[in-house]
């Protein structure tokens, strides 16, 4: 516990009184008026336990120390205790707007001075102690979470780089979709705060959408490489990578994040969702497709086009953003058209560079 208190009076036999009550115990520091007692402030805040502080002083009162007190945040860390002859409600409402502990007034009982100025301590004591722990485990949760979301994104990149050693395509594929989505994710934030895209929640959409296409590790060889056009039938089994892919999620746990999960969830099952109403799985349709799910499609999509598939050659990126714009690729969101179109020149780049 800090053990040293101020005390602040130019009356020279006031300071010795009041000396005498605390001498066992505390370290006792004396100043004549404002000045210096900002001074000892200066010097031995870190040790303070409190402060008896007149307020009529010459060259600086009481309240100009107070003033600077909180000028420097001191006043939650310090128990500050007028003692003043002073008894009008003007200073006492003063005072306590400016943060003081409590107000005595001379002539005072010394047991009941000792008492009170004792007791102020202890609780200041106790609170500061709390405070300091709050913010070692606030300090200590901060970086836990940190390793936490360092191991969800390892594990995320692992689980969508599985999908490179069953779908030759899809390695490139998934970086740049994580990257796409990333460009897509800024202009969203930026236009439509509705949404209520976080930058952290940004974070978690990007990475979780490495995980869009896991579901195709239990696509059979013959249909996830076929070198032509799926039949109705393949293609019902294609269909089944957005629910297969939520299966194997739910067999993992991701660092025990619930957020991460229910992003990843998201994305899986519903990229292939379309504003229409015409996607699958479920025929989601506008606003009760997640939204996350709505960013990864254009991004998924966009790079489906411009990239070369075992059943078609690659559009150029003209044609891919035409086809985009035009609904060949099915309806989405008119918003995130909007920053899709904004994003033109971004996705481009984006794509060449990690083509």
């Amino acid at each position: 516990m800090n053990n040293t208190i101020l005390i602040v009076d130019d009356i020279e036999i006031n300071r010795e009184i009041l000396s005498l009550l605390f001498d066992e115990g505390y370290q006792i520091i004396e100043a004549e008026d404002g000045f210096q007692a900002i001074e000892k402030i200066k010097e031995e805040k870190e040790n303070l336990s409190a402060i008896l502080l007149d307020i009529i002083m010459p060259n600086m009162d009481g309240f100009g120390v107070l003033e600077y007190m909180n000028k420097e945040k001191l006043m939650s860390k310090i128990p500050v205790i007028l003692i003043t002859g002073d008894t009008s409600m003007e200073l006492k409402k003063k005072g306590y707007d400016l943060g003081v502990s409590d107000i005595i007034e001379k002539p005072f009982d010394k047991q009941i001075v000792q008492k009170r100025v004792n007791n102020l301590v202890e609780l200041y004591f106790h609170k500061n102690n709390l405070e300091q722990l709050v913010e070692e485990q606030t300090i200590e949760i901060r970086e836990k979470n940190d390793k936490i979301n360092q191991m969800n994104y390892r594990l995320i990149d692992t689980l969508g780089t599985m999908v490179e050693f069953r779908d030759l395509e899809s390695g490139g594929h998934i970086m740049r979709v994580r990257e796409l989505t990333t460009v897509l994710l800024k202009y969203v934030q930026k236009y439509y705060k509705e949404y209520g895209i976080t930058n952290e929640i940004a974070d978690i959409i990007a990475y979780a959408s490495s995980m869009h296409d896991i579901g195709k590790i239990a696509i059979p060889d013959n249909i996830l490489l076929k070198p032509g056009k799926l039949t109705k039938d393949e293609f019902e089994v294609m269909k089944t990578h957005t629910v297969k892919g939520c299966e194997i999620l739910n067999r993992v746990s991701i660092a025990d994040d619930s957020l991460y999960m229910s992003y990843c969830y998201q994305i899986i099952r519903s990229h292939h969702e379309k504003f229409d109403g015409t996607g699958y799985p479920d025929g989601l349709e506008k606003d009760k497709i997640p939204i996350a799910a709505q960013i990864v499609s254009i991004a998924d999509v966009y790079d489906a086009l411009i990239s070369d598939r075992v059943y078609k050659k690659a559009y150029s990126k003209q044609e891919a953003y035409d086809m985009i714009l035009s609904g060949k690729c099915g309806g989405f969101n008119p918003k995130l058209v909007e920053c899709f179109k904004l994003a033109k020149e971004e996705f481009e780049q984006t794509a060449e560079r990690i083509s």
